[in-house]
This record gives C-alpha cells, structure tokens and sequence, in this order.
C-alpha cells in the first residue's frame, strides 16, 4: 500500500511556495490555464501513458493479453504503480512485466515510471560567468508549454494540438528567465540551447528541480582504460575501467523492423568500434522522412558516439529496454544515461552544457554483436 500521509497538496504547495518568493515582475498576458500542472493521482510512483493511438493501452484484469479490458487510457494519462509483475507477452514483443495499478494491469512497456515531486521555484537565477540561467529536470508527470515567442517553428508543434505542448518527467531544460504571472504563480522561461529551432516557452516553476553543477561532475576521472559495450544482441550496456565492469543496464538499440514488420537496416546501430566525440547536457534530436520522422525536444545526458546523430541517451517516451526501438542511437533509462554522461570524457562544463573532442580522446565505445 502506498502512504499518502506525507503527500504535499498542489494548492498548499504552491501557497506556501509563492509566500517566500516577491519582487519579481509580473508577466505579460499568456495563457495560464495552458500552462498549469494538471492534477495526477496520489501515489509514491505513478506510470504515464506513453501510447497516443486511441484504444491502444488497455487496463486489463489480469496480466495477459486475453484478459478482459477494464478500461483504455487517454493521452499521458497517470494511473499509481503498485508494483510490477509478470505475466504474459503480446505477440512480437519480448517483455512479459506488466504493472498492477488499482484498476488493473497494464503493460510496462507502454508506461513511463514517474513520480509528482513539485518543487520550491527560486526568484532569482544563478550566475555564471557573464551569463545568468541554471539546468533544470522536470520531477512532476508532465508539465504544459505556452509558446513565449509565436509562431511555432519545430514540426513536432505543429503536429501536436497545443494541449500537448509538453516536457515530461526527467527531461532537462535551460532556464534564462524568471516571472510571476498574474495570478501568482512563478514561471520559467526554458530554451532549448542545442538543437532546437528557436521555439522558446513558458512553464510553471514549481514542475522543475534545479540541477547542480555537483550532479554533473566526473565520475572516477582518475581511472584509466575506460570503455564501453554495447551488446546488441543482448541489448545491454557494459561500463569497464580495465578488465573490470562498473555499471551495468539494459538498453534499446537500432531497430531491425519498420511499423509494418519489414527488415531495415538503415536504423541498425554500427557495429564497431567508435569514440565519444560530443555530450550534450540537452539536445532537441530531428530527423528521418515523412511518416518515419522524428522531432523531439530536449533529450537529457546525450554522449554522441557515431556520426552526427548516434548517441547514448536518456529516453522518456518508452520503457521497453531489452528490445531494439531506436533509429540507431542507444536509448537508455534516464539514471543510466546520466550515470555514462558523468562517467565518460571528454567532461562537460555547466554553463555550457556542451563539449567537443574530434581527438579521439572521448571514451571507447565498441558495439558488438556476439553469435552466443
């Protein structure tokens, strides 16, 4: 069972949170019902629907696929994560874990473990340098957007309706301003800094935490004969100093079917041996043709490793690591990513939140695909 006595109510949170913080202007007329956090349910760990297609992402009764449908979830719907379980494979797919929630189970590919963690917005931004803004990661389900400089220029918003606009948990953002809207909330201007074509927003404060220059620092930088592993074939990935492994997780490579079950090769991730070249704290990540596109904002702990476009990087819209998803990059859990980020050179400055070394001087990463 889940203790919901510590659960901070929104309403209290954010009256509590505005009584410390004053003397910011007021900013100019938006949309504030766009951009406020929608209500989730309570629960320590909450699962979000990451399936768009309607009646695609079933509750069932038991964790089968046979098993009567209670109900379908809407668009990044919420349900409480109870705890996972094992039960039966669709048809094609590897995974057999499904997640009991109140209601059901549901399949736990399809849901992005999250958690709803508002946080105290701050009033006034860091400096660094000559230049004044901080990292920040979404710890609410989602958080709405309100575009702060229209028309819209990415494809992604003008593909998606504008209740859509949205950063989910972990995803990681600049932020280079800070107002008060006029109905007291704080909010924050976040600008996407690589990648992006020029779109920037407004948010509501209280979906982001600060993050420091402390959580980006090198891991073990003393250590020597660094190297990573990709094993396609068994979908993992191998951290190593040496002959020894230090970390360990499971991954989604390059896929080897399309939509309609056809092989391609042109998503496969290469074989061989490659070196970190480019890391990026954030990345807005486009690419591919019409009907097999891709146009995703701020893709947090990106290392680069083949090319201008093959990266490991944290994933947020699918939790099926151990089955190839990807359009050749190395799709990881967000704590891994940011664990290899912090772990691998060249290392990235803060302010920055980008580095490259066309030295071959990064980290080794060999992708290797065994017969066993």
């Amino acid at each position: 069972m889940v203790d919901n006595k510590n659960l901070i109510n929104r309403r209290q949170f954010l009256e509590k949170a505005l009584m410390s913080i004053g003397g910011v202007v007021l900013v100019p007329a938006i949309n504030l019902k766009t951009i406020g956090l929608d209500e989730w349910p309570e629960g320590e760990i909450l699962g979000r629907n990451t399936v768009y297609l309607p009646s695609a992402l079933p509750i069932r009764s038991k964790p089968t696929v046979s098993g009567p449908v209670v109900r379908y979830l809407i668009e990044d719907e919420c349900v409480v994560w109870l705890r996972e379980v094992i039960g039966e494979s669709p048809a094609g797919r590897a995974s057999k874990k499904w997640v009991d929630t109140p209601e059901g189970y549901i399949y736990c590919p399809s849901l992005q473990r999250v958690a709803n963690s508002p946080n105290q917005p701050i009033s006034e931004l860091p400096v660094y340098g000559d230049e004044s803004g901080m990292w920040v990661e979404v710890t609410v389900p989602y958080v709405n957007l309100e575009l702060a400089n229209p028309p819209a220029r990415a494809p992604w918003l003008n593909e998606a309706p504008k209740n859509l606009w949205r950063l989910y948990f972990s995803q990681v953002i600049w932020v280079d301003e800070i107002q008060t809207a006029s109905d007291g909330r704080i909010l924050y201007r976040v600008n996407e800094r690589y990648g992006s074509y020029g779109d920037i927003f407004w948010a509501d404060a209280a979906a982001f935490r600060i993050v420091t220059e402390e959580e980006i620092a090198p891991i073990n930088p003393e250590a020597e004969n660094k190297k990573i592993v990709v094993n396609v074939n068994h979908q993992s990935l191998s951290c190593f100093e040496g002959n020894n492994e230090v970390y360990f997780c499971r991954v989604s490579t390059g896929r080897k079917l399309d939509e309609y079950g056809n092989p391609v090769e042109t998503w496969a991730t290469n074989p061989g041996t490659h070196w970190i070249w480019r890391k990026l704290v954030s990345l807005h990540m486009s690419g591919g043709g019409t009907g097999a596109g891709w146009d995703t904002m701020s893709i947090p702990w990106t290392s680069l490793f083949v090319g201008e476009g093959i990266a490991i990087h944290a994933t947020f819209w699918h939790n099926d690591f151990g089955t190839p998803k990807s359009h050749g990059c190395v799709n990881t859990l967000p704590e891994d990513a940011k664990w290899i980020f912090r772990w691998t050179t060249p290392n990235v400055p803060y302010n920055i939140g980008d580095v490259t070394n066309n030295t071959y001087e990064g980290t080794r990463v060999e992708v290797v695909e065994p017969l066993y």
